[in-house]
């Protein structure tokens, strides 16, 4: 086993909760499309056969109800993904037009307990940070940050990472989103776009390129304003600029911002090669970014999100998934079930190509003097304070209207019926015949690259910074949606909306393999303890780490009459926590 793995000089041992379910490799999108989720399942075949599994804790996180989504996302929009299939879906026309499921984000077989396993693992993983259980989190099924509070975007239905930073608000005052996927993290800004509890920090491909925000001068609004920094990036950055520019920035961001807690969005289309991305990136130029955040022994959720060419995906986050615990990976790839898609070579690495690097070092330099400029803005303790608010009447029945979805067994398997008709058949394995060096430079899927002009009804300008769309008078932010953060900010002044002109004239265009052990009854499944092998009897872990002692931020984002109190509440004992 020290073959395959070897610690890393220096490094503190940090407690690592890994989050898989096996469900989550058996949703397929559809013929064609470029979102694979089993890519997921190959990333967990590396890290087990590379004997990651002794070195951390593995669960499978109980998924997520719909009262827990409702937390981020409208009603009616969370009812409507639980209830469309596609045996039905022609009799949801009107509301296929009006939460953008079609093309891009298809409606699939088991879509909605895909968004369950997608969410669960993220908002297990914060619960688990927030109760110090582990010092990282692990979640690559998550990292889904189109999505909006209506709308589904950019095969994204369900916004895990809102949902899970919502759960490190209950303890954490302030939280740090950092995102390194090729496209803006445009969900999760505007969910958090008028608040300076969660800074945003996204670097990501500007210009002619989905979603189309996220330009350096949108900044926040009102009490966020400054608390959302975007790094608009070029085509082809290596890994040196991209280094050049991530470390000074989140250094930077540490110091003034000072966060009690860090989410960071893994996504690897920013790695070369990927079918829709345009970066440069290495497998260990992108993963500088996880080693730079963890340096920092702060709180840390790691989830996934972009990657369509599967084998890089994989290699990616099992890379990640072993800097997070502590220890560098073989080079050679261990001998597992995907071992052939590996090939000719068989290695742990994802190489840079030769494309230019369009990100001068005269425009980078001027993106980050602005960044940094608009850093010396913040500071300052939050300006929510936190306090539980009494249960209400109406609580209880909440809790009675939703204690059957809530007790619904996570183990329960579905027929093999439907485990068939959900099934990705072998071809769809294959990444494209034109990627490599070959490959076709194209850098859409229907929507990706370009909006049409049906889809601009739903999403926002090119060019046009997030502001211009909504007005103070209207609920200032980044969208016509009412947003989280307004519910959590009662207190926030009516001010008016305005974003600072850009100083100065620029242009930016912009096996051997332990079996997976699934108990039944357990909020989180412990698939293994912590010592050096697998145990044969997992240990048990206290039902429900997301538990009815919890809801009190719920209540207070259906309300938004209540205010959060600035001293965490005491941690709820294992007798009193239970779903």
């Amino acid at each position: 086993m020290s073959e395959r793995m070897v610690p890393i000089a220096g490094e503190q041992k940090k407690r690592v909760c890994y989050f898989f379910d096996s469900d989550i490799g058996g949703f397929h999108y559809g013929p064609g499309h470029p979102m694979k989720p089993t890519r997921i399942r190959m990333c967990h075949s590396l890290v087990m056969n590379y004997g990651l599994y002794e070195k951390m804790e593995i669960f499978r996180a109980k998924p997520a109800t719909k009262r827990e989504m409702t937390q981020f996302h409208s009603d009616d929009y969370v009812e409507f993904l639980s209830k469309i299939t596609p045996s039905n879906m022609n009799s949801y026309v009107k509301e296929q037009h009006k939460y953008n499921v079609g093309d891009d984000c298809p409606v699939f077989d088991g879509l909605f307990d895909y968004c369950s396993i997608s969410a669960g693992g993220s908002m297990e993983g914060a619960a688990r940070l927030s109760r110090d259980k582990c010092d990282i989190a692990i979640n690559w099924a998550g990292g889904l940050h189109h999505a909006k509070k209506s709308e589904a975007s950019g095969f994204c239905y369900v916004n895990d990472i809102v949902l899970g930073i919502l759960e490190l608000l209950r303890y954490h005052s302030r939280v740090l989103y950092i995102d390194i996927d090729v496209h803006h993290g445009d969900g999760v800004e505007e969910a958090f776009y008028t608040t300076d509890r969660v800074m945003t920090v996204s670097f990501h491909k500007y210009g002619e390129y989905f979603p189309g925000t996220g330009e350096l001068r949108d900044v926040g609004v009102m009490k966020g304003k400054y608390y959302a920094l975007n790094f608009p990036l070029r085509d082809g950055i290596s890994d040196e600029n991209y280094k050049s520019v991530f470390e000074p920035v989140i250094r930077q961001v540490m110091e003034s911002y000072d966060p009690s807690a860090i989410v960071l969005q893994c996504g690897t289309d920013s790695l070369s090669g990927d079918k829709l991305g345009c970066l440069n990136l290495s497998m260990r130029g992108h993963a500088n970014c996880v080693r730079f955040v963890k340096s920092f022994n702060k709180p840390l959720l790691l989830l996934g999100g972009g990657g369509y060419t599967m084998r890089n995906v994989s290699r990616a986050w099992a890379y990640e998934t072993g800097l997070a615990a502590g220890f560098e990976l073989a080079p050679d790839i261990p001998v597992n079930e995907y071992y052939e898609y590996f090939g000719p070579d068989h290695k742990l690495d994802v190489k840079s190509s030769n494309v230019d690097d369009m990100n001068s070092q005269p425009y980078l330099d001027r993106v980050k003097r602005i960044v940094m400029e608009n850093l010396r803005h913040i500071g300052g303790p939050p300006s929510v304070q936190m306090q539980d608010r009494p249960h209400l009447p109406i609580d209880e029945l909440m809790d009675d209207l939703n204690q059957d979805e809530d007790e619904d067994d996570p183990n329960d398997r579905r027929p093999q019926r439907l485990l068939d008709s959900r099934r990705q058949p072998a071809g769809e394995l294959s990444d494209s015949e034109d990627e490599g060096d070959g490959r076709r430079d194209h850098t859409s899927h229907r929507g990706r690259g370009h909006s049409s002009d049906s889809d601009n009804k739903h999403k926002f300008g090119m060019g046009v910074g997030i502001l211009a769309s909504s007005s103070a008078s209207h609920g200032a932010g980044p969208s016509g949606h009412t947003t989280v953060v307004r519910m959590l900010s009662s207190n926030v002044a009516d001010e008016e909306a305005s974003t600072e002109a850009l100083e100065g004239d620029m242009d930016l265009d912009m096996d051997d393999t332990p079996p997976a052990v699934h108990e039944n009854g357990l909020r989180s499944h412990a698939l293994n303890g912590r010592s050096g092998t697998p145990s044969s009897s997992p240990k048990e872990e206290k039902e429900g780490e997301r538990g009815e002692d919890d809801m009190a931020l719920d209540d207070t984002l259906a309300t938004g009459t209540t205010s959060i109190s600035s001293t965490p509440p005491p941690l709820p004992d294992a007798a009193s926590t239970s779903i």
